[in-house]
């Protein structure tokens, strides 16, 4: 009876520590899901939290806690561990926003969800221009200078010795860290592919011979207009006047050829002297590109306007539009009408 007594006691025990285990778990459960459910203690305009590459979880948690976003950093590394993303967190650096709790935090760090920032290059920049403001981007590592650039065509697989034009114009998303050379290849790549979807939905007007000739005239295009509605109509009269064989004749191509020592004053020693960009002196396209055209340049140099003109001028009317004509002296006329409206502003 002794034994059954005793029995009976360690049964009675062993329920009671059963329940009391039972009720520890329910308290814990519901301290841990109050916890990974609770926002941290971000301000409103949210923090960026850098993670280097091999930072164990237990050094991110006791940095959370110390910055004061998690009250409890032994407990967030526990629940990381449990749910098995304690090893699943990813380098970088991220912008934690207000209201995110534990839990977001975690999918946050192990989805790789980091802060990214953008450069913008801009349609008409020359090679120079694009490597400065790389080099002026504070998120983006600077490692190239300008005798770097043979090196990254050969890298890229470039066909051309230049690199100007073969970057695309476009916003450009990366993370803190991206150096000048991986964004450089990014653009790289998404001109190489623009251009060959619009060599392939190429007109049959079109004059050039090659993807690459199509990339020169659209830097000329450009530089010479930013406007939408007139892209295509000045491919039109470039179009014609290769066709007729004669000088395009467009200023741009001649400021490339002087290069840096261009001080923003076009003079007619300019026009007359002879260099490969020099389309004043020298028939058919120029060399390579004069600079990073956008892909419309790209589809209008593409799809040249019908028409019969062969001269344009700019109207001087201060929005960029530009007077087209056919004959030289309807040309001529517009020249002088612009340079009259040129000498009325500055009087």
């Amino acid at each position: 009876m002794r034994v059954a007594g005793d029995l009976k006691r360690i049964i009675q025990i062993t329920a009671v520590l059963a329940a009391l285990l039972l009720l520890f778990a329910a308290i814990a459960a519901v301290h841990v899901q109050r916890f990974v459910s609770t926002p941290l203690n971000i301000a409103e305009g949210g923090e960026l939290f850098d993670i280097p590459p091999g930072t164990h979880f237990a050094e991110i948690s006791r940095r959370l806690e110390e910055r004061g976003i998690t009250s409890d950093g032994r407990l967030l590394r526990w629940y990381a561990r449990w749910q098995e993303q304690a090893n699943a967190v990813q380098a970088g650096e991220y912008l934690i926003k207000a209201g995110t709790t534990p839990d977001e935090l975690l999918q946050q760090f192990t989805s790789g969800g980091v802060q990214l920032y953008s450069f913008t290059l801009i349609e008409g920049w020359n090679h120079r221009e694009l490597l400065a403001f790389l080099q002026q981007h504070e998120q983006i590592e600077s490692t190239m200078t300008p005798e770097d650039w043979p090196a990254l065509l050969v890298r890229l697989g470039a066909t051309s010795d230049s690199p100007e034009g073969l970057f695309l114009p476009e916003t450009y998303r990366f993370p803190r860290g991206t150096t000048d050379q991986e964004l450089l290849a990014q653009a790289y790549r998404l001109m190489e592919e623009t251009l060959a979807e619009e060599w392939e939905a190429r007109a049959p007007e079109a004059v050039v011979d090659s993807p690459y000739e199509a990339l020169i005239l659209a830097s000329i295009i450009e530089k010479e207009t930013a406007r939408a509605d007139e892209r295509e109509r000045i491919s039109g009269v470039f179009t014609r006047r290769l066709q007729k064989n004669m000088r395009l004749q467009t200023d741009p191509t001649v400021i490339y050829g002087v290069g840096e020592d261009f001080d923003g004053n076009l003079t007619r020693a300019h026009l007359r002297t002879d260099t490969p960009y020099n389309t004043y002196t020298r028939h058919g396209l120029p060399p390579t590109p004069i600079a990073m055209p956008g892909r419309a340049a790209i589809h209008a140099a593409l799809h040249p306007a019908d028409g019969e003109e062969l001269f344009f001028v700019a109207t001087g009317l201060g929005d960029g539009s530009h007077k087209f004509s056919v004959t030289s002296d309807e040309h001529q006329a517009a020249v002088r009408e612009y340079l009259k409206r040129l000498r009325e502003s500055r009087n």
